[in-house]
């Protein structure tokens, strides 16, 4: 598989890389056994970037991304985690619902500082098993998450000492990039203007029906040299699916006027010959600012679809007939998911 240059560093990850967040137990329970098949699938499909975090079944993905990569050569893959939650014990039956069934027993707390971002490191490298994590994001910082006024505190968390921590694990070797990891393009833009980082794990944000990144966030990061990850490139799932009944995006059922978008670039696709999903999963490769596409699943037969819908490139010049039925998203709601 392919690779691309993580902004202006020498690490460089495949074009397709694998997120962790189903192996953790998102929405429905992954065993041990399914969580081994579908990272054996992933190695196997030519994938070297793996991307888990704390949150994802409380410390559960780390673990299982940690047994798996141990005995791979270190020097052939590339992993990254995330910051900003910390983990905490707690009893079975104090264990808050975070959509993750059957979690390890801990809850989290967000904190964004110099202190909390050294100790998290630490942490996900005991979960993990590994002396070695690439890349760390700050992991769902913005208003989104936390609201307006809450967010005005985490933001000034990390502005005045959560980036000198990165700076400092960067500097010393102990991670080769950062960035961020979010779900909205607001928090990027305060950010990046105020900072320099390597690279956005951006999901949900620039896809082929939802183009939020392209006015401000894409020039800025062109500016500033700092590369995009895409995840969430099916927007729920309406993208894979089709605008079928009960069909979601951005965590909510569809809307009237996305199922009739979705519905025109169904049309498109097909009379070019190919699924829907594939223009979906490979539109923002079309960009030289854009290193990877996440994909995330904790079903190896899954998996393996997606990949075979990447094996026919489709080039940038067949992406523009979908132009005129994109959006820019509606703020996410209150049910909203963050992964």
């Amino acid at each position: 598989m392919q690779t691309r240059r993580i902004g202006r560093t020498d690490l460089r990850v495949t074009e397709y890389s694998f997120g962790t967040a189903g192996l953790g137990g998102l929405y429905r329970e992954c065993t041990r056994e399914a969580a081994m098949a579908t990272l054996d699938a992933a190695w196997a499909s030519g994938i070297r970037y793996f991307d888990t975090a704390p949150y994802y079944g409380l410390g559960l993905a780390e673990r299982r991304v940690g047994d798996f990569l141990r005995d791979k050569p270190r020097d052939d893959f590339v992993l990254s985690t995330k910051v900003g939650r910390l983990l905490h014990p707690v009893p079975q039956d104090q264990v808050p619902d975070y959509a993750y069934v059957k979690p390890l027993n801990f809850d989290v707390s967000y904190d964004y500082g110099y202190d909390a971002i050294m100790r998290s490191v630490e942490m996900s490298h005991a979960r993990l098993g590994l002396n070695r994590i690439d890349i760390l994001y700050v992991h769902d910082i913005g208003s989104y998450t936390h609201g307006a006024a809450k967010n005005a505190v985490y933001l000034r968390q990390l502005l005045d000492s959560g980036l000198k921590a990165l700076e400092e694990l960067k500097s010393g070797g102990v991670i080769s990039a950062c960035g961020l990891g979010v779900n909205e393009v607001p928090i990027c833009l305060d950010v990046l203007r105020q900072a320099d980082i390597d690279c956005i794990l951006l999901a949900g944000r620039y896809t082929l029906l939802d183009r939020s990144a392209v006015g401000e966030l894409l020039p800025l990061c062109e500016k500033k040299g700092t590369s995009l990850l895409v995840g969430g490139v099916f927007n729920s799932g309406i993208l894979a699916t089709g605008p079928v009944a009960g069909a979601h995006f951005d965590y909510m059922p569809a809307t009237e006027e996305v199922r009739t978008k979705v519905a025109a670039m169904e049309r498109i696709a097909g009379g070019r010959g190919v699924p829907l999903a594939a223009a979906a999963l490979q539109f923002p490769l079309a960009s030289p600012l854009v290193a990877s596409v996440l994909i995330g699943t904790a079903k190896p037969e899954s998996l393996d679809r997606n990949m075979e819908l990447t094996r026919r490139r489709l080039t940038a010049d067949e992406f523009a007939a979908y132009e005129p039925y994109t959006l820019v998203a509606p703020e996410l709601g209150d049910e909203a998911v963050r992964v």
